[in-house]
């Protein structure tokens, strides 16, 4: 009976022990190593609102005014007007007689070009009228051309 870490390789020449031909081959696992994850770091908590004690309530700054008008002011106007006109009219008609109705109330930042090249109050007056579709007051059927719906 030899013991085997006696033994020489015969590749080699050098003991079973020490030699990379005598070495069992190692062994592959079945799974994979798990990632290892880092922990969590608890977020702190917002408070709701039901929960927020009247001395934590800060009052914060007022906002700054408006450069310019905002469309929901421009909606009541474009429907007197259109119901004083009794008729449809064109885009173009509608904006003047809206332009003439709101002089006073119209800001400086209503009198700037947007971006693309119209007028700020315009662009409003034109969101206003599309909101004003939605809801249903004024009809969309033909393009350039503000009414209301019956």
């Amino acid at each position: 009976m030899s013991d085997r870490e006696d033994d020489y390789c015969e590749l080699c020449d050098l003991k079973f022990s020490n030699c990379v031909h005598g070495m069992p081959k190692p062994v592959a696992s079945a799974e994979p190593p798990k990632a290892v994850r880092k922990p969590r770091v608890a977020k702190p908590e917002k408070p709701d609102a039901d929960k927020v004690s009247p001395a934590r309530v800060t009052t914060s700054t007022p906002r700054a005014a408006r450069r310019w008008t905002a469309p929901a002011d421009f909606m009541p106007h474009i429907v007197a007007v259109l119901d004083e006109a009794g008729q449809a009219l064109s885009t173009e008609d509608a904006l003047a007689r809206i332009e003439e109705r709101m002089a006073d109330q119209l800001r400086p930042g209503d009198l700037e070009r947007s971006p693309q090249g119209e007028l700020r109050w315009r662009t409003a007056a034109r969101k206003a009228r599309l909101e004003l579709v939605n809801t249903g007051l004024l009809s969309a059927d033909q393009p350039g051309v503000w009414q209301l719906n019956d």
